[in-house]
């Protein structure tokens, strides 16, 4: 059966949450290419808080400013600029680049694009949530794993701390570790993926519990596989599909924390994009420029139903594979 089919024969929900991922996934990873520079300021005063879709005339001049204006034309002598009804020649020996910019998604209040900053944000957003449930899923799968397949002392002393751990609020642990040390992106990729894991271990030690009394597991057994052997090569894989499916929920949750976290500037610091600081940054002017606040928080949005969807088809592919 070809690859094609069988994607056909996934639930709707999978597919369209597989869809929507690999969308924001090409975006994160391609847009930053093709968007332009998320930091590049252009002329605050004249090119701050303008709607989606405005175009500006824009001049960048030899040492990094730029200017803006409402039109723009070449003279023998250089540019002509027109800001707010007067003409400004600049000389051609100042110029780097001159001409009509459009502003597809607007730009915020110093003037940067925001399309841009919504690609770069993608990026830093979806590869902190990524490696964040990286980290997670190591920890969780191994320590689950040998919890379930060793029993006895070990399992109790592991699943006690595991236990103890979850009776943590892990969100305001998350705000006091990101007050006391200095925030990076390593530090919050640690921080999340630290405080995700113990979900993912109780998961996994409850579906080694169930599948090491199976009878392919006896067998594999009487055959005189290793206990690590069978663990790895018997159990692990069949509880991929739970696993992935608590993955697809825990990336949505881990990057709504650290949209949270930047929200409350404990998470990745300006001028660096992230959704959640984009949101910030957008709240002070909400009133006059709304597009600034709610393009990252549909952003967010659209992550989390598309990892919910795609845990939800997940349930729902396994429960037809039963």
């Amino acid at each position: 059966m070809s690859l094609l089919t069988t994607a056909q024969r996934w639930p709707r929900r999978l597919r369209t949450g597989l869809t929507l991922l690999s969308v924001l996934i090409a975006v994160a990873v391609v847009g930053p290419w093709f968007a332009g520079d998320p930091t590049g300021i252009v002329d605050p005063r004249r090119a701050g808080l303008l709607p989606p879709g405005a175009s500006r005339a824009v001049v960048v001049l030899r040492d990094g400013t730029t200017r803006a204006g409402q039109a723009i034309r070449r003279t023998a002598t250089g540019w002509v600029l027109t800001r707010d009804g007067a003409d400004e020649t600049v000389p051609e020996s100042e110029v780097a680049a001159a001409g009509i910019r459009r502003f597809w998604l607007g730009t915020d209040s110093v003037g940067r694009d925001v399309l841009a900053r919504l690609v770069a944000g993608a990026r830093v957003s979806l590869g902190i949530g990524g490696l964040a449930l990286l980290v997670a899923l190591v920890l969780g799968v191994g320590a689950g794993l040998f919890a379930g397949w060793t029993g006895g002392l070990p399992d109790a002393i592991l699943m006690r701390f595991v236990d103890a751990l979850l009776a943590i609020p892990m969100l305001f642990l998350l705000l006091f570790l990101a007050a006391v040390f200095r925030p990076s992106l390593a530090v919050l990729v640690l921080f999340l993926g630290f405080s995700s894991w113990m979900g993912v271990a109780r998961l996994v030690r409850g579906q080694v519990l169930s599948l090491k009394e199976r009878d392919f597991v006896l067998a594999a057994r009487a055959l005189g596989a290793g206990p690590w052997r069978i663990a790895f090569r018997h159990l692990l894989p069949n509880a991929l599909t739970p696993i992935a499916q608590d993955g697809a929920l825990r990336l949505g949750d881990l990057i709504l924390v650290e949209a949270s976290l930047s929200f409350l500037g404990l998470g990745v610091q300006p001028p660096a994009a992230s959704w959640g600081t984009m949101v910030a940054e957008g709240q002070e002017v909400l009133a006059n420029a709304w597009w600034l606040t709610l393009l990252p928080t549909a952003l967010v949005a659209a992550t989390v139903i598309a990892a919910a969807l795609a845990a939800d088809g997940l349930q729902e592919l396994s429960r037809s594979e039963t």
